[in-house]
C-alpha cells in the first residue's frame, strides 16, 4: 500500500535527524507531488503519522515534526512547570477565564456537589517551547480557598493553596482516556476540530481526607508520554 510506504519513508527521516523536531513539512502539494502520488493518498500516510505521534497539524499552518513529549508520571506530585523544567523544557501558563459559578454537571459529578452548589472555574493552556500543548480546567471548591480569584492563576494553584491557605494534596485519583480536541478548546491548542487527544482527570484530596479540586487536562496526544513505575510489596 502506498500510503504506508510514504508514512516509512517520513519515519525514516525523522529517525535520521534529516527531519528535526518543530520543522514544518512542505505544503501538501509539494509533498504529494515529491511522491508521485495522489493528496488523498498523502493524507491517509500523514493521518497514520498523526494518530502513532510522529507529526502534529496546526489550523491554518500545516503539518510538523513532532518533539519528543513531555514524560508524565502520575505517581509524581511535581506540577507542569516543575515537570518540564525537570526535563530541560521550557515551559508557561496562560490564564484564559476564572470565574465563580453554579456548578455545572461536570464540576458536580467529579466534586460531588449538591444541587445549586458554587464553584470556581479556572481554564489555562500550558505551552512547551511555545508550543500550547495542553487545555486545563480546574473546577474548586470555593468554601476551602475564598479570594482565590484575587491571586495570580497563571502559576501553579497547588503552590497557591500551599503558601497562601496552608493546604497540600494527600491523594490524587486519575482517570485516563483518549478523545478528540474539538470547539474552543481545539481552538486555544490551534489544532483542527477531531484531532487526537488524551484526557488526563484528577480529582485531588487534602491531608485531611477532603475533596479540594479537580482538574480535567486536554492533552494534544503526541506531547504526553504516560509512565509510572510500581514497587509491589508482598504481602503474607
Amino acid at each position: 500500500m502506498q500510503y504506508v510506504k510514504i508514512k516509512d519513508s517520513i519515519v525514516e527521516q525523522i529517525a535520521s535527524g534529516m527531519l528535526a523536531p518543530r520543522q514544518k513539512l512542505p505544503a501538501e502539494r509539494k509533498l504529494a507531488e515529491s511522491f508521485d502520488t495522489t493528496r488523498v493518498t498523502l493524507r491517509e500516510a500523514l493521518s497514520l503519522l498523526e494518530a502513532e505521534g510522529k507529526i502534529y497539524r496546526e489550523d491554518r499552518r500545516g503539518w510538523f515534526i513532532s518533539p519528543m513529549p513531555l514524560q508524565y508520571d502520575p505517581t509524581q506530585t511535581l506540577n507542569f512547570t516543575n515537570m518540564a523544567l525537570a526535563q530541560n523544557r521550557v515551559p508557561r501558563t496562560e490564564l484564559i477565564a476564572a470565574k465563580g459559578m453554579l456548578a455545572n454537571k461536570q464540576a458536580s459529578s467529579l466534586l460531588g456537589l449538591e444541587p445549586f452548589a458554587n464553584v470556581f472555574q479556572v481554564d489555562r493552556v500550558r505551552y512547551l517551547e511555545e508550543r500550547p500543548v495542553v487545555y486545563v480546567t480546574n473546577y474548586v471548591r470555593p468554601e476551602q480557598f475564598p479570594n482565590l480569584l484575587e491571586h495570580d492563576l497563571s502559576q501553579s494553584l497547588t503552590g497557591i493553596y500551599r503558601e497562601h491557605y496552608g493546604v497540600t494534596y494527600q491523594k490524587i485519583r486519575y482517570r485516563i482516556c483518549s478523545s478528540s480536541l474539538i470547539g474552543d478548546v481545539a481552538q486555544a491548542l490551534r489544532a483542527t476540530s477531531g484531532t487526537p487527544a488524551m484526557i488526563v482527570e484528577r480529582i485531588n484530596y487534602s491531608s485531611e481526607g477532603e475533596l479540594i479540586d479537580c482538574d480535567i487536562e486536554h492533552w494534544r496526544h503526541d506531547a504526553i508520554n504516560i509512565s509510572s513505575v510500581a514497587e509491589l510489596i508482598e504481602k503474607d
